[in-house]
């Protein structure tokens, strides 16, 4: 019996790695059938693929696949106008690739793979499979905590990106085992690029995007909920006099706790007969939703304080009760001859409830204390002493015997966000320097942004900000940067570098140093012909330009207001610990005249949660301080320690 147990093991073994063989050749055949296809249309100087055509080809020869392959790779091929989501499903957490497209400057490719980055151990996967969505760039993809992913929309082209294709299709990804799903709803959003969508409890909501005609783009401005229990879309109608926002692209759309928020984005306006202008738009707009679809309303937010830059080619991450923008660009006429263009790598964030925006910055990385841990652990264990006797003197400790299991493994989870937030990471520096697996490369961590560019990527797991790929533009080249980055948004020391590769750009700076040379023998030859004809080319500035920034200069406000300044307020330099431990107890006290039927470990559960809820609403105003405090020389503040009594002299 063991002998044909064994016998049957090896033969399944046998089928399974022919079969993950098989697999590995249709994934190289269906790659090089689609380098073929494109370098075919490329040699057509007329471009005139059959769209619909190439895209049935593309679709057949998925279906050869006969299961999900996948694949550990060191990092996703280089991509641009894809999606990345961050999902933590049960405690897994994970990024999500997926889409995109390449261009070699005469021709562009499009990607339907998906990569999944896993945080915890650094390894990026490929999934292939016949049930994945055509290949397409700029749609629109999210996660719903239920555990799946939705994505919308997007575009094709023919290779020479003479005609295009917009999808209207709607697709669900499980989030546990990476099979996608196809919605057949023939009510939906109807096909598009560029939009946007969030999450509100049990619906996923999406707004705007574009269409590209030929002759023409077409902007959207309607807004629709998808139902996650019933997996149908639906429209939101608005009375003719409700104002809406106008129709945009990529613009931000993130979620609040009423409904969600819109900021930014960029259209077309006419500009005479049968021509248009581009438009960068600043306005920002709060969703407001109710159980009832037909009570949903748009609020125009007024502007105050300072503003961002207007700027294209970003879009906002949400982060406990904050927005978060990187990158974008802006172009601008500098001269009557010329068109100019600033990028932007500044990281600027949007606090919701005050509705008012800052820029942060890195701060210089400290030199890590010897921190003593046991004396951290005594100090947590007399405020969870203090925090019980407050409970039993209210006779509110739990009625049932205590779990020691339960408490400890709440104490222990309790203990990990505080040393997160406190910035020990000693332990995940270890597991980084252990981790020599080719296909989870080292990082290094750098003093700076990453270079200015448009188009990134970003999303935010936990607290941390990711930025991958991204564009810089110089004259008329363009550049697609492949390159990975996070951000600790708790202490902002310092940008984790997964991978960069500048070089296209480094060549380019070569050659405009060489350029400048020249410029500055010709400018000593031609000095004097230029100071008598005069300046020939006239730097366009508007009349109005000094009046609009004394208005700014008068409206900025450095003090960010506080929504709840009957809460206690973290201090200069204070950790979540060393605030937590101070105000431990009033917080307790809030949490139980909030809360009048809940006892013992839920009200400690509740009064940590506020805790550390208040320190990040409070922390942009805080910094603020210590940026004001580091400028003077104070890098630290020493508190005094009550508990222990020292003779006055």
């Amino acid at each position: 019996m063991a002998k044909k147990d064994k016998k049957s093991k090896d033969a399944k073994d046998a089928k399974k790695a022919r079969m993950a063989k098989k697999n590995e050749k249709i994934v190289k055949k269906a790659d090089s059938k689609l380098k073929k296809l494109s370098k075919k249309a490329g040699d057509d100087l007329e471009d005139d693929v059959d769209l619909d055509e190439l895209l049935k080809q593309l679709a057949d020869s998925q279906l050869e696949f006969e299961e999900i392959h996948v694949d550990v790779v060191k990092k996703p091929h280089k991509r641009l106008n894809s999606t990345l989501v961050s999902s933590n499903n049960n405690g897994k957490k994970e990024l999500v690739l997926f889409g995109g497209e390449v261009s070699n400057g005469q021709t562009v490719n499009f990607f339907n793979d998906l990569y999944v980055y896993t945080v915890d151990n650094n390894i990026w996967r490929r999934y292939i499979s016949k049930n994945a969505p055509l290949a397409r760039s700029s749609h629109a993809m999210c996660y719903h905590p239920s555990g799946i992913f939705l994505m919308h929309g997007g575009e094709f082209s023919s290779p020479k990106q003479s005609t295009f294709h917009h999808y209207s299709d709607t697709w669900i990804l499980d989030s546990t085992n990476k099979e996608w799903s196809k919605i057949d709803n023939k009510k939906g959003p109807s096909s598009r690029s560029g939009h946007r969508m969030t999450v509100w409890k049990n619906y996923i909501l999406l707004h705007g995007g574009f269409r590209d005609l030929g002759t023409s783009t077409t902007y959207l401005d309607d807004l629709w909920l998808f139902d996650i229990t019933t997996y149908k879309w639906e429209q939101v109608g608005f009375p003719p006099t409700h104002s809406i926002p106008d129709a945009r692209s990529g613009h931000s759309f993130i979620p609040t706790d009423e409904g969600a928020i819109l900021y930014g984005g960029y259209c077309k306006v006419k500009a005479g007969r049968g021509l248009q202008k581009g438009k960068i738009l600043t306005d920002c707009w709060e969703l407001i939703m109710k159980s009832d679809t037909k009570q949903i309303r748009w609020e125009r937010k007024r502007k105050q304080g300072f503003q961002p830059s207007p700027r294209v080619g970003c879009s906002m991450q949400y982060h406990k009760g904050r927005g978060l923008l990187f990158g974008g660009v802006y172009d601008y006429e500098e001269t009557e001859e010329t068109l100019d263009s600033e990028f932007y790598n500044t990281l600027i964030s949007y606090n919701i409830e005050t509705n008012r925006w800052y820029t942060l910055s890195l701060r210089s990385a400290k030199s890590k204390k010897n921190s003593n841990k046991k004396e951290k652990i005594n100090r947590d264990k007399e405020l969870e002493d203090m925090l019980n006797s407050i409970l039993a003197k209210a006779n509110l400790n739990d009625d049932d015997e205590i779990d020691e299991e339960s408490e400890a493994a709440a104490f222990a989870e309790k203990e990990k966000r505080l040393n997160k937030a406190d910035g020990d990471d000693d332990d995940d520096d270890d597991e980084n320097d252990d981790n020599d697996d080719e296909n989870s490369p080292a990082y290094e961590v750098v003093s700076q942004m990453p270079h200015p560019r448009f188009n990134a990527v970003t999303c935010v797991l936990d607290d941390t900000m990711y930025i991958y790929g991204g564009v810089f533009e110089h004259g008329e080249q363009e550049f697609n940067l492949d390159s990975f980055y996070a951000i600790d948004l708790s202490k902002l020391q310092g940008v984790k570098v997964f991978w960069e590769d500048l070089s296209e750009l480094d060549k380019m700076k070569d050659s405009d140093d060489e350029f400048d040379d020249e410029d500055d023998d010709e400018d000593d030859d031609d000095e004097d012909d230029d100071e008598e004809d005069g300046p020939t080319d006239r730097k366009l500035v508007a009349e109005d330009d000094d009046e609009e920034e004394e208005e700014e200069e008068d409206e900025v406000e450095p003090e960010i207001p506080d929504p709840r300044p009957y809460l206690p307020h973290p201090k200069a330099f204070e950790t979540l610990r060393a605030f937590y431990i101070r105000t431990g107890a009033e917080f307790l006290s809030w949490a139980i005249s909030q809360n009048k039927d809940a006892r013992g470990k839920v009200l400690k559960s509740y009064a940590f949660d506020l805790c550390e809820e208040r320190w990040w609403e409070r922390r942009d105003q805080v910094r603020i301080e210590e940026d004001a405090l580091e400028e003077s020389g104070v890098t630290d503040v020493i508190e005094k320690d009550f508990s222990k009594t020292t003779k006055r002299r």
